[in-house]
């Protein structure tokens, strides 16, 4: 295997060296000190190691030392702004550093009287001022982890309580002082403490530690690997090996434009080599990578939010992924196939490639310990102490390997690394929470929902393109992990209020949430890729849309019945999925102008007509039977039939009427 498709150790990334500084030496320990403190903290509070005075901390005790530490992280890791030189700390920072272990320290000495007095609602004047200076810290962290938009949309949302009564009638709502609002916000459990930041302490923390470890340990290398090995020599094959590493991986790193940066270098000048274009290649790279975001076992940090959100398990929340995942990747393999079919389009040599054996010779424990997270989070249901016992058992056999071992220089990366994941995180989770805050006291989330439910005249679809709509603007601006808490609050509600599937809208707002990576003008993990395969973003953000068709339309499916997230009786869920699989065939086929069994459809008058009967039945085919389409599965398999089938013949007709022109490339 040549040299370039190979991902060794010295490759590993550094975390985001784009927008973090490369520190000195006393603040680097400082960041290992805080990182294993707060890694202590929570294995601590997770496992009930009671190790402080013999007593297990209070939970609001535990979220304020570990808020206070990653706040702190945040102001060293993350520069006030792009210009500033990254070599150094300045005063200020160093300052806000000491002031938000300052204000945590404050909070973390107080929990018990803030609990046992209900500070939120009767805080003293002292503990009032010390929560403005924390509203503050909140915004600035958020600001540097999750940009301007994210500040200013916290900013304004939280400042709401203050200014709720000078609204319009149907959004007006109590209003309280500002000490008032930065008490309710700092103190009680539903602001700064609520569902993002408890969902982050309590079951994402192991899982980034997790995910970071897998990345450190060789991982990225095995799985990139292990895809070459097996669908490297087959058409259109790295593209293929896009999928499925691009898959693997993304689902431990949870980020779109992480994961096009790390597997993208890869797979990216592989499949030019073999002849896709470079816009080609770069899209299908970017749908491969956010994909990822969507696939268990791990997803992200969304997925987590979520189950709290809902009161379900994670398990629940990773099984519900599991067919909307697989369709979206389904659909992406069969247009490659399909692509390189009409293109010509060979695999790489065997000679260039290692073998299956060799690969899992060398990385089969992370086979063992995928197995081992798997069987404590579905058969034990230790969802939060599962990807420690992962992690310890990773790192552990990984020592064993002399490729892969950790080194106390990798061992430091591992550490920084995990540190700037954790206060990344948290700062944005943070600020999100104030979103959620503002909108409980002013008793405004029971309002919106009545409103958004009134402006749709009652009607599910409107309400779910209003959705739609909505989390694809919050998207280009926001995390995918902030638009799906923000939605959740405003739109959830309404869409379960009208008697959808609640499982199913959460899912639906975490797609769209995410479809901003892939969609013009923003479609950031499509301008990574373009920045490798050097071709024009905008173009490779349209070639990714156009790749990732189906995943527009299927949260729209799980919708109209949740089958597709394996929720009722196993006869339907049978069938909503077989009837998927086949419309995304021949969706695919109209998309890529290829039909297997029948070859290329040409771009002649005949063959565009074709191609839009197979598009029409496709959907028809996929979209799912119910109360909701007002069809049953057999009607609307014999409307899919009646389109797809005319379609299917015009194909082979203009097949057969010009079998010696080529089809046209694109």
């Amino acid at each position: 295997m040549t040299d370039r498709l190979v991902v060794r150790d010295e490759d590993l990334p550094d975390y985001d060296l784009a927008r973090t500084r490369t520190l000195p030496r006393l603040w680097q320990y400082v960041i290992v000190v805080a990182t294993l403190v707060s890694v202590f903290l929570a294995l601590n509070q997770i496992f009930s190691w009671r190790f402080f005075a013999g007593i297990t901390l209070l939970d609001t005790q535990y979220l304020y030392a570990i808020t206070g530490l990653m706040f702190a992280m945040v102001f060293i890791v993350f520069p006030s702004h792009a210009r500033q030189r990254r070599d150094f700390v300045p005063w200020f920072d160093a300052a806000l550093f000491v002031l938000a272990l300052g204000v945590g320290s404050y909070f973390f000495a107080n929990a018990e009287l803030i609990l046992d007095q209900a500070w939120e609602y009767a805080a003293p004047e002292h503990g009032k001022w010390v929560s403005l200076v924390m509203w503050a810290l909140v915004l600035e962290a958020g600001r540097r982890t999750g940009g301007w938009p994210i500040f200013f949309i916290v900013l304004i949302i939280s400042l709401y309580p203050t200014y709720a009564h000078l609204m319009p009638s149907v959004i007006s709502g109590v209003n309280q002082d500002l000490l008032n609002t930065a008490a309710f916000h700092m103190f009680s459990a539903e602001s700064l403490l609520g569902i993002p930041m408890r969902a982050f302490a309590s079951l994402v923390f192991g899982f980034l530690i997790f995910g970071v470890a897998l990345q450190y340990t060789g991982a990225g290398q095995f799985f990139i690997n292990i895809a070459f090995s097996l669908l490297g020599t087959v058409r259109g094959g790295p593209a293929k090996v896009a999928i499925f590493s691009s898959g693997l991986f993304g689902s431990m790193s949870g980020g779109p434009v992480t994961n096009v940066l790390t597997t993208g270098t890869l797979t990216i000048p592989a499949m030019q080599k073999i002849g896709f274009s470079p816009r080609y290649a770069a899209g299908v790279e970017a749908c491969a990578s956010t994909g990822g975001v969507l696939m268990p076992p791990i997803m992200g940090a969304t997925a987590f939010v979520m189950a709290n959100f809902l009161q379900i398990s994670y398990v629940e929340v990773a099984l519900a992924a599991v067919v909307p995942s697989l369709l979206y990747y389904f659909g992406l393999f069969v247009q490659i196939d399909a692509y390189s079919a009409r293109q010509g389009l060979k695999g790489m040599r065997k000679e260039e490639l290692p073998g299956v054996w060799q690969v899992l010779k060398g990385g089969w424990y992370y086979v063992f310990v995928f197995g081992l997270l798997i069987y404590m989070l579905i058969h034990l249901q230790q969802e939060a102490r599962a990807p420690f016992y992962a992690t310890l058992l990773l790192l552990v056999i990984n020592q064993l390997n002399p490729e892969h071992r950790l080194t106390w220089a990798k061992l430091a990366k591992f550490v920084f690394a995990t540190g700037f994941l954790l206060a990344e995180l948290a700062g944005t989770l943070a600020a999100i929470g104030l979103i959620v805050g503002a909108l409980v006291v002013t008793g405004m989330v029971g309002t919106i929902t009545n409103d958004l439910v009134f402006l749709a005249g009652n009607n599910t679809l409107v309400l779910l393109i209003m959705g739609a709509i909505t989390c694809f603007i919050l998207g280009m601006g926001m995390t995918v992990t902030a638009a799906y808490i923000f939605l959740a609050i405003i739109l959830a509600p309404a869409l379960i209020k009208v008697g959808l599937d609640p499982l199913a809208v959460h899912m639906f707002l975490l797609y769209w949430g995410m479809l901003s990576f892939i969609t013009p003008p923003v479609a950031l993990a499509a301008f990574a890729g373009a920045s490798i395969a050097k071709t024009d973003p905008m173009a490779t953000g349209f070639e990714a849309m156009r790749l990732g068709t189906i995943i527009y339309f299927i949260p729209f499916f799980f919708v109209f019945n949740p089958a597709l997230l394996l929720i009722g009786d196993v006869g339907e869920i049978l069938i909503v999925c077989s009837s998927a699989v086949v419309g995304v065939v021949l969706l695919s086929a109209a998309l890529q102008g290829y039909m297997i069994g029948v070859g290329s459809i040409l771009g002649t008058p005949l063959g565009w007509l074709s191609r839009v009967l197979l598009a029409a039945g496709g959907l028809v085919f996929a979209v799912p039977g119910g109360d909701f389409t007002g069809f049953s599965h057999l009607q609307l398999t014999l409307i899919a039939a009646a389109l797809a089938v005319p379609g299917i013949v015009l194909a082979l007709m203009q097949r057969v009427r010009a079998p010696s022109v080529r089809a046209a490339p694109g």
